[in-house]
Protein backbone atom coordinates (compact mmCIF):
# COMPACT_ATOMS: atom_id res chain seq x y z
CA UNK A 1 0.00 0.00 0.00
CA UNK A 2 0.99 3.63 -0.35
CA UNK A 3 0.83 5.51 2.89
CA UNK A 4 -0.47 8.59 1.07
CA UNK A 5 -4.26 8.92 1.16
CA UNK A 6 -4.54 6.26 3.84
CA UNK A 7 -5.96 5.91 7.34
CA UNK A 8 -3.65 4.69 10.09
CA UNK A 9 -4.59 3.50 13.56
CA UNK A 10 -1.94 4.33 16.16
CA UNK A 11 -2.23 2.67 19.55
CA UNK A 12 -0.36 4.34 22.40
CA UNK A 13 -0.81 7.60 20.53
CA UNK A 14 -0.17 9.72 23.61
CA UNK A 15 3.11 8.00 24.38
CA UNK A 16 6.59 9.18 23.53
CA UNK A 17 6.94 7.35 20.20
CA UNK A 18 3.26 7.87 19.43
CA UNK A 19 3.51 11.66 19.66
CA UNK A 20 6.49 11.70 17.32
CA UNK A 21 4.78 9.35 14.86
CA UNK A 22 1.55 11.36 14.72
CA UNK A 23 3.45 14.57 14.00
CA UNK A 24 5.31 12.87 11.14
CA UNK A 25 2.10 11.37 9.76
CA UNK A 26 0.50 14.80 9.83
CA UNK A 27 3.21 16.01 7.47
CA UNK A 28 2.21 13.49 4.79
CA UNK A 29 -0.36 13.98 2.04
CA UNK A 30 -3.93 13.14 3.02
CA UNK A 31 -3.00 10.72 5.79
CA UNK A 32 -5.61 10.55 8.53
CA UNK A 33 -4.84 9.16 11.97
CA UNK A 34 -7.13 7.21 14.24
CA UNK A 35 -5.89 6.90 17.81
CA UNK A 36 -6.25 4.42 20.65
CA UNK A 37 -4.88 5.65 23.97
CA UNK A 38 -4.55 4.57 27.56
CA UNK A 39 -7.99 4.26 29.13
CA UNK A 40 -9.81 3.51 25.88
CA UNK A 41 -12.01 0.40 25.94
CA UNK A 42 -10.66 -2.55 23.94
CA UNK A 43 -14.25 -3.13 22.85
CA UNK A 44 -13.85 -0.27 20.34
CA UNK A 45 -10.94 -1.95 18.56
CA UNK A 46 -13.00 -3.95 16.01
CA UNK A 47 -14.78 -0.80 14.84
CA UNK A 48 -11.54 1.22 14.71
CA UNK A 49 -9.68 -1.47 12.79
CA UNK A 50 -12.55 -1.89 10.32
CA UNK A 51 -12.12 1.67 9.05
CA UNK A 52 -8.33 1.95 8.72
CA UNK A 53 -5.78 0.80 6.18
CA UNK A 54 -2.95 -0.04 8.60
CA UNK A 55 -2.14 -0.25 12.29
CA UNK A 56 0.95 0.82 14.22
CA UNK A 57 0.79 -0.83 17.63
CA UNK A 58 2.86 1.18 20.11
CA UNK A 59 0.75 0.78 23.26
CA UNK A 60 2.46 -1.09 26.05
CA UNK A 61 3.17 -1.28 29.73
CA UNK A 62 6.69 -1.26 31.10
CA UNK A 63 6.44 0.08 34.64
CA UNK A 64 3.14 -1.11 36.11
CA UNK A 65 2.35 -1.16 39.81
CA UNK A 66 1.26 -4.78 39.36
CA UNK A 67 3.28 -7.18 37.19
CA UNK A 68 0.02 -8.71 35.98
CA UNK A 69 -0.42 -5.60 33.85
CA UNK A 70 2.46 -6.75 31.64
CA UNK A 71 0.42 -9.68 30.35
CA UNK A 72 -2.84 -7.75 30.41
CA UNK A 73 -1.59 -4.85 28.29
CA UNK A 74 1.42 -6.05 26.33
CA UNK A 75 0.00 -9.45 25.45
CA UNK A 76 -3.73 -9.06 25.99
CA UNK A 77 -4.16 -5.84 24.03
CA UNK A 78 -2.08 -7.21 21.18
CA UNK A 79 -4.25 -10.34 21.09
CA UNK A 80 -7.42 -8.24 20.91
CA UNK A 81 -5.94 -6.13 18.13
CA UNK A 82 -5.02 -9.25 16.15
CA UNK A 83 -8.55 -10.61 16.62
CA UNK A 84 -9.95 -7.38 15.22
CA UNK A 85 -7.69 -7.54 12.17
CA UNK A 86 -8.59 -11.19 11.63
CA UNK A 87 -12.28 -10.29 11.81
CA UNK A 88 -11.83 -7.74 9.01
CA UNK A 89 -10.12 -10.37 6.88
CA UNK A 90 -12.82 -12.94 7.51
CA UNK A 91 -15.64 -10.54 6.65
CA UNK A 92 -14.11 -8.65 3.73
CA UNK A 93 -10.98 -10.53 2.66
CA UNK A 94 -9.01 -7.32 3.26
CA UNK A 95 -5.66 -7.26 4.98
CA UNK A 96 -4.78 -4.56 7.51
CA UNK A 97 -0.97 -4.36 7.72
CA UNK A 98 0.23 -4.35 11.32
CA UNK A 99 3.47 -2.85 12.64
CA UNK A 100 4.37 -3.86 16.20
CA UNK A 101 6.83 -2.01 18.43
CA UNK A 102 8.28 -4.79 20.56
CA UNK A 103 11.41 -4.66 22.70
CA UNK A 104 14.83 -6.25 22.89
CA UNK A 105 13.63 -7.32 26.34
CA UNK A 106 11.70 -10.04 24.50
CA UNK A 107 15.03 -11.86 24.45
CA UNK A 108 15.10 -11.95 28.28
CA UNK A 109 13.30 -14.13 30.76
CA UNK A 110 11.58 -11.52 32.89
CA UNK A 111 7.90 -10.56 33.21
CA UNK A 112 8.18 -7.66 30.80
CA UNK A 113 10.23 -9.63 28.29
CA UNK A 114 7.88 -12.62 28.43
CA UNK A 115 4.86 -10.39 27.82
CA UNK A 116 6.54 -8.82 24.79
CA UNK A 117 7.52 -12.22 23.40
CA UNK A 118 3.95 -13.43 23.84
CA UNK A 119 2.72 -10.33 22.01
CA UNK A 120 5.04 -11.16 19.12
CA UNK A 121 3.61 -14.69 19.07
CA UNK A 122 0.10 -13.27 18.66
CA UNK A 123 1.26 -11.26 15.67
CA UNK A 124 3.00 -14.29 14.13
CA UNK A 125 -0.19 -16.32 14.58
CA UNK A 126 -2.28 -13.64 12.86
CA UNK A 127 0.05 -13.63 9.88
CA UNK A 128 0.13 -17.43 9.63
CA UNK A 129 -3.65 -17.72 9.74
CA UNK A 130 -4.54 -14.89 7.37
CA UNK A 131 -1.41 -13.93 5.45
CA UNK A 132 -1.73 -10.45 6.95
CA UNK A 133 1.45 -8.35 6.43
CA UNK A 134 3.09 -7.82 9.82
CA UNK A 135 6.36 -6.17 10.85
CA UNK A 136 7.89 -6.56 14.30
CA UNK A 137 10.52 -4.13 15.57
CA UNK A 138 12.47 -5.19 18.66
CA UNK A 139 13.49 -1.79 19.91
CA UNK A 140 16.37 -1.11 22.31
CA UNK A 141 16.25 2.03 24.47
CA UNK A 142 14.61 4.75 22.40
CA UNK A 143 15.40 8.40 23.14
CA UNK A 144 14.46 11.79 21.74
CA UNK A 145 12.16 14.74 22.25
CA UNK A 146 9.03 14.33 24.38
CA UNK A 147 10.29 11.25 26.22
CA UNK A 148 9.04 11.28 29.82
CA UNK A 149 11.98 11.78 32.24
CA UNK A 150 12.43 9.76 35.41
CA UNK A 151 10.43 6.96 33.84
CA UNK A 152 12.02 4.44 31.52
CA UNK A 153 14.67 6.38 29.58
CA UNK A 154 18.02 7.12 31.15
CA UNK A 155 18.76 9.54 28.30
CA UNK A 156 15.56 11.45 28.97
CA UNK A 157 16.28 11.54 32.70
CA UNK A 158 19.87 12.70 32.27
CA UNK A 159 18.87 15.40 29.75
CA UNK A 160 16.01 16.65 31.92
CA UNK A 161 18.06 16.80 35.11
CA UNK A 162 21.28 18.21 33.66
CA UNK A 163 19.33 20.89 31.78
CA UNK A 164 17.91 21.96 35.15
CA UNK A 165 21.12 21.60 37.18
CA UNK A 166 19.63 18.65 39.07
CA UNK A 167 21.71 15.65 40.21
CA UNK A 168 21.78 12.37 38.30
CA UNK A 169 22.47 8.90 39.65
CA UNK A 170 25.00 6.56 38.05
CA UNK A 171 25.11 3.13 39.63
CA UNK A 172 27.66 1.63 37.23
CA UNK A 173 29.48 3.99 34.82
CA UNK A 174 30.67 1.02 32.74
CA UNK A 175 27.17 -0.37 32.14
CA UNK A 176 26.54 -0.67 28.39
CA UNK A 177 23.48 0.90 26.80
CA UNK A 178 21.87 -0.01 23.47
CA UNK A 179 20.10 3.03 22.06
CA UNK A 180 18.20 4.18 19.02
CA UNK A 181 16.95 7.66 18.19
CA UNK A 182 13.24 8.33 17.89
CA UNK A 183 13.52 10.02 14.47
CA UNK A 184 15.17 6.87 13.12
CA UNK A 185 12.43 4.75 14.71
CA UNK A 186 9.72 6.85 13.09
CA UNK A 187 11.43 6.67 9.70
CA UNK A 188 11.60 2.88 9.98
CA UNK A 189 7.91 2.68 10.95
CA UNK A 190 6.95 4.78 7.93
CA UNK A 191 8.98 2.57 5.60
CA UNK A 192 7.22 -0.47 7.04
CA UNK A 193 3.85 1.18 6.38
CA UNK A 194 4.81 2.22 2.87
CA UNK A 195 5.97 -1.22 1.74
CA UNK A 196 4.38 -3.98 3.82
CA UNK A 197 5.64 -7.44 2.92
CA UNK A 198 3.51 -10.57 2.88
CA UNK A 199 3.83 -12.63 6.02
CA UNK A 200 5.50 -11.60 9.25
CA UNK A 201 8.99 -10.13 9.23
CA UNK A 202 11.24 -8.88 11.99
CA UNK A 203 12.90 -5.57 11.23
CA UNK A 204 15.56 -3.43 12.86
CA UNK A 205 15.99 0.28 13.25
CA UNK A 206 19.28 1.60 11.95
CA UNK A 207 21.51 2.93 13.25
CA UNK A 208 21.68 1.42 16.71
CA UNK A 209 24.15 3.05 19.09
CA UNK A 210 26.17 1.63 21.96
CA UNK A 211 27.63 3.65 24.80
CA UNK A 212 28.20 3.40 28.52
CA UNK A 213 26.32 5.11 31.31
CA UNK A 214 29.42 7.12 32.23
CA UNK A 215 30.09 8.21 28.65
CA UNK A 216 26.46 9.24 28.26
CA UNK A 217 26.54 11.43 31.37
CA UNK A 218 29.83 13.06 30.35
CA UNK A 219 28.56 13.87 26.88
CA UNK A 220 25.28 15.38 28.05
CA UNK A 221 27.05 17.46 30.69
CA UNK A 222 29.33 18.83 27.97
CA UNK A 223 26.28 20.19 26.13
CA UNK A 224 25.45 22.35 29.12
CA UNK A 225 29.08 23.39 29.59
CA UNK A 226 29.31 24.80 26.06
CA UNK A 227 27.28 27.82 27.13
CA UNK A 228 30.15 28.96 29.32
CA UNK A 229 33.16 27.57 27.42
CA UNK A 230 31.55 28.32 24.02
CA UNK A 231 33.20 25.08 22.84
CA UNK A 232 30.59 22.95 21.13
CA UNK A 233 30.72 19.20 20.69
CA UNK A 234 30.68 17.70 17.19
CA UNK A 235 26.90 17.72 16.97
CA UNK A 236 26.50 17.25 13.23
CA UNK A 237 26.19 13.48 12.94
CA UNK A 238 25.64 10.17 14.68
CA UNK A 239 24.89 9.62 18.33
CA UNK A 240 26.16 13.04 19.44
CA UNK A 241 23.83 14.80 16.99
CA UNK A 242 20.85 12.85 18.30
CA UNK A 243 21.82 13.33 21.95
CA UNK A 244 22.33 17.06 21.49
CA UNK A 245 18.93 17.50 19.83
CA UNK A 246 17.41 15.54 22.71
CA UNK A 247 19.21 17.58 25.37
CA UNK A 248 18.12 20.89 23.85
CA UNK A 249 14.51 19.67 23.71
CA UNK A 250 14.56 19.34 27.51
CA UNK A 251 15.70 22.90 28.16
CA UNK A 252 13.19 24.83 30.26
CA UNK A 253 11.80 27.88 28.48
CA UNK A 254 13.83 30.27 30.62
CA UNK A 255 16.98 28.64 29.20
CA UNK A 256 16.06 29.05 25.53
CA UNK A 257 18.60 31.89 25.43
CA UNK A 258 21.84 32.75 27.22
CA UNK A 259 24.26 35.66 27.32
CA UNK A 260 27.85 35.61 26.13
CA UNK A 261 30.70 37.95 27.05
CA UNK A 262 30.81 41.25 25.19
CA UNK A 263 34.20 42.98 24.94
CA UNK A 264 33.64 46.70 24.43
CA UNK A 265 36.04 49.61 23.89
CA UNK A 266 36.03 52.95 22.07
CA UNK A 267 36.01 51.24 18.67
CA UNK A 268 32.90 49.07 19.25
CA UNK A 269 32.30 45.58 20.58
CA UNK A 270 33.68 42.11 19.94
CA UNK A 271 31.64 39.01 20.82
CA UNK A 272 32.66 35.37 20.54
CA UNK A 273 29.65 33.16 19.84
CA UNK A 274 30.83 29.60 19.30
CA UNK A 275 34.03 27.55 19.25
CA UNK A 276 34.59 24.12 17.75
CA UNK A 277 37.14 21.41 18.59
CA UNK A 278 38.91 21.62 15.22
CA UNK A 279 36.95 23.89 12.86
CA UNK A 280 37.62 27.30 14.35
CA UNK A 281 35.30 29.79 15.98
CA UNK A 282 32.49 32.22 15.16
CA UNK A 283 32.19 35.78 16.41
CA UNK A 284 31.13 39.25 15.40
CA UNK A 285 32.35 42.78 15.96
CA UNK A 286 31.13 46.34 15.49
CA UNK A 287 32.89 49.54 14.56
CA UNK A 288 31.71 53.11 14.88
CA UNK A 289 31.85 55.40 11.80
CA UNK A 290 35.45 56.21 10.84
CA UNK A 291 36.92 53.52 13.10
CA UNK A 292 39.54 51.13 11.77
CA UNK A 293 39.96 47.66 13.28
CA UNK A 294 42.62 45.04 12.66
CA UNK A 295 46.05 46.19 11.62
CA UNK A 296 47.80 42.84 11.93
CA UNK A 297 48.81 39.79 9.96
CA UNK A 298 48.81 36.00 10.42
CA UNK A 299 51.29 33.33 9.41
CA UNK A 300 48.79 30.46 9.24
CA UNK A 301 45.48 31.61 10.68
CA UNK A 302 42.79 32.46 8.14
CA UNK A 303 39.51 34.30 8.58
CA UNK A 304 36.28 34.99 6.71
CA UNK A 305 34.40 38.27 7.15
CA UNK A 306 30.81 39.03 6.17
CA UNK A 307 29.43 42.53 6.58
CA UNK A 308 25.86 42.31 7.84
CA UNK A 309 25.34 46.00 8.53
CA UNK A 310 27.03 49.11 7.17
CA UNK A 311 29.80 49.93 4.67
CA UNK A 312 33.37 48.63 5.02
CA UNK A 313 36.73 49.18 3.40
CA UNK A 314 39.15 46.24 3.65
CA UNK A 315 42.85 46.96 3.00
CA UNK A 316 45.60 44.37 2.48
CA UNK A 317 49.35 44.92 2.14
CA UNK A 318 51.79 42.14 1.21
CA UNK A 319 54.57 41.83 3.81
CA UNK A 320 57.31 41.31 1.20
CA UNK A 321 56.24 43.15 -1.94
CA UNK A 322 54.21 45.97 -0.27
CA UNK A 323 51.46 45.39 -2.85
CA UNK A 324 48.32 47.16 -1.62
CA UNK A 325 44.79 45.86 -2.24
CA UNK A 326 41.63 47.76 -1.29
CA UNK A 327 38.20 46.15 -1.30
CA UNK A 328 34.95 47.89 -0.47
CA UNK A 329 31.82 45.96 0.52
CA UNK A 330 28.58 46.53 2.38
CA UNK A 331 25.58 44.78 3.88
CA UNK A 332 23.70 45.03 0.60
CA UNK A 333 26.17 42.61 -0.98
CA UNK A 334 26.49 39.05 0.29
CA UNK A 335 30.25 39.04 -0.12
CA UNK A 336 32.72 37.09 2.03
CA UNK A 337 36.20 38.55 2.42
CA UNK A 338 39.10 36.21 3.23
CA UNK A 339 42.20 37.24 5.13
CA UNK A 340 45.34 35.83 3.57
CA UNK A 341 48.45 34.67 5.49
CA UNK A 342 51.38 36.98 4.82
CA UNK A 343 49.20 40.02 4.15
CA UNK A 344 48.63 42.60 6.89
CA UNK A 345 45.04 43.76 6.88
CA UNK A 346 42.51 46.09 8.47
CA UNK A 347 38.86 47.08 8.08
CA UNK A 348 37.44 50.61 8.29
CA UNK A 349 33.85 51.72 8.73
CA UNK A 350 33.43 54.13 5.81
CA UNK A 351 29.70 54.56 6.30
CA UNK A 352 27.58 56.78 8.51
CA UNK A 353 26.08 53.98 10.59
CA UNK A 354 27.49 51.35 12.90
CA UNK A 355 29.37 48.58 11.11
CA UNK A 356 28.54 44.98 12.11
CA UNK A 357 30.69 42.17 10.77
CA UNK A 358 30.39 38.43 11.21
CA UNK A 359 33.72 36.64 11.55
CA UNK A 360 34.87 33.03 11.25
CA UNK A 361 38.44 32.06 12.12
CA UNK A 362 39.79 28.64 11.23
CA UNK A 363 41.25 28.15 14.70
CA UNK A 364 40.24 29.08 18.22
CA UNK A 365 42.10 32.05 19.65
CA UNK A 366 45.04 30.94 21.78
CA UNK A 367 46.49 33.69 23.94
CA UNK A 368 49.75 31.74 24.25
CA UNK A 369 50.05 31.32 20.48
CA UNK A 370 47.79 33.98 18.96
CA UNK A 371 49.38 34.04 15.47
CA UNK A 372 48.26 37.69 15.33
CA UNK A 373 51.14 40.14 14.81
CA UNK A 374 50.45 43.86 14.97
CA UNK A 375 51.46 45.61 11.75
CA UNK A 376 50.04 48.74 10.12
CA UNK A 377 48.68 48.47 6.61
Amino acid sequence: MSIANSRVLVTGANGFIGKNLIVRLSELTNVSVVTFTRGDDVAVLPELVSRVDAVVHLAGENRPADEAAFAQVNTGLTAELCKSIKKVFQSTGRNVPLVLASSTQAERDNPYGRSKLAAESEVHRLSQETGNPCVIFRLPGVFGKWCKPNYNSVVGTFCHNIARDLPIQISDPTATLRLTYVDDVISALLVALESPEAGCVQAQVEPEYSTTLGELATKIRSFGDCRTTLLTERVGSGLVRALYATYVSYLPTEKFSYEVTQHADARGVFVEMLKTPDCGQFSYFTAHPGITRGGHYHHTKTEKFLVIKGDALFRFRHLITNELIELRTNSGTAQVVDTIPGWTHDITNVGNDELVVMLWANENFDREKPDTITHRV
